[in-house]
């Protein structure tokens, strides 16, 4: 059996599931695709090729190899875009928590079911259908569980709005001893710069109490602030839109001092190693045209 754990962002990681690009599927029509920058790049002609995108993930899970990290992998589904392990589940402290995900997407979750079934059934949780949840909008940290939410009546109409307040009531009472924090996010079907697809995309938190944030992602400033001044502002990375864009918030730890950024992310790298972190650099940047990056292909299972 699996014996999952994870509290927060950053402890050591043991294991962890890493999404594949293999048989990914031809280039999607824009009325399939799921988000602004896809829609952008399948109509610029600069829609990622599935064999760019397998060096990349190779190179990440190289990466783990390094750091002798157990990689489980998804069984390869033909025709079908399996890159984004964390859309499709979570792990908060020993519970995996299946997300409640677009319904063309179920196939990817039977993709991972030999991990599922090696967890304790009774932490395996599947939310009652009208939770609507994505993995990139939730984030462990310690006595918090930070989520990504939008709650206007107009959430219906946007495909970039993945996580509700029926979620998050739903995740409260699954860790009655945590506080769930929520963050209302700005969306867009139209504009990736005005779009935080999920919460990774405009915040993550890194080890020594540093975080990464993007002012704009946020709906409201004073939920904005609250990250500010939990982390301390000399502690806080702030991005731009356009870095934004390039999905620099969306890096991986792999420990407290150790983080997988995309190779391009130069103010990002230079900062972290400022700080005193292992920057562990790759090629990710055909992938980030999908508005995912690192963290939204990790899904972590277990840390220290």
């Amino acid at each position: 059996m699996l014996k999952l754990n994870i509290k927060n962002e950053t402890s050591r990681l043991r294991a962890v599931i890493l999404g594949t690009a293999k048989s990914n599927g031809p280039i999607p029509k824009v009325e399939d695709c799921y988000d602004p920058k896809s829609i952008q790049h399948v109509l610029n002609g600069t829609y990622p090729r599935e064999e760019d995108m397998i060096l990349e993930m190779e190179a990440v899970a190289a990466v783990f190899k390094k750091y002798d990290v157990t990689v489980y992998r998804p069984n390869v589904i033909e025709d079908c875009n399996q890159i984004f392990s964390r859309d499709i589940a979570f792990v908060i402290e020993d519970k995996i928590i299946r997300a409640n995900i677009l319904p063309d997407r179920e196939d990817e979750v039977e993709a991972i079911r030999y991990v599922w079934d090696q967890v304790d059934r009774a932490n395996r949780i599947v939310l009652p259908e009208a939770c609507h949840v994505e993995g990139g909008d939730v984030m462990p940290w310690n006595d918090y569980i930070f989520v990504g939410v939008y709650s206007g009546a107009d959430y219906a109409e946007y495909i970039t709005a993945r996580t509700n307040r029926e979620a998050v009531a739903a995740i409260q009472d699954l860790f009655p001893d945590k506080t769930v924090k929520s963050f209302e996010l700005r969306k867009s079907n139209t504009d990736p710069r005005e779009n935080a697809l999920h919460l990774d995309c405009c915040f993550n938190p890194l080890g020594k109490g540093k975080a990464i944030i993007h002012k704009n992602g946020f709906l409201k400033e004073e939920e904005y602030q609250w990250l500010v001044d939990f982390f301390g502002k000399d502690h806080v990375f702030e991005i731009t839109k356009d870095e934004m864009y390039d999905m620099y918030s969306n890096v991986f730890s792999i420990s407290d001092d150790v983080i997988i950024s995309e190779q391009g992310f130069t103010r990002l790298n230079t900062w972290l190693r400022q700080q005193g972190f292992t920057v562990e650099e790759v090629p990710y940047a055909e992938i980030g045209k999908q508005e995912g990056l690192l963290r939204c292909t990790t899904l972590p299972l277990i840390r220290d």
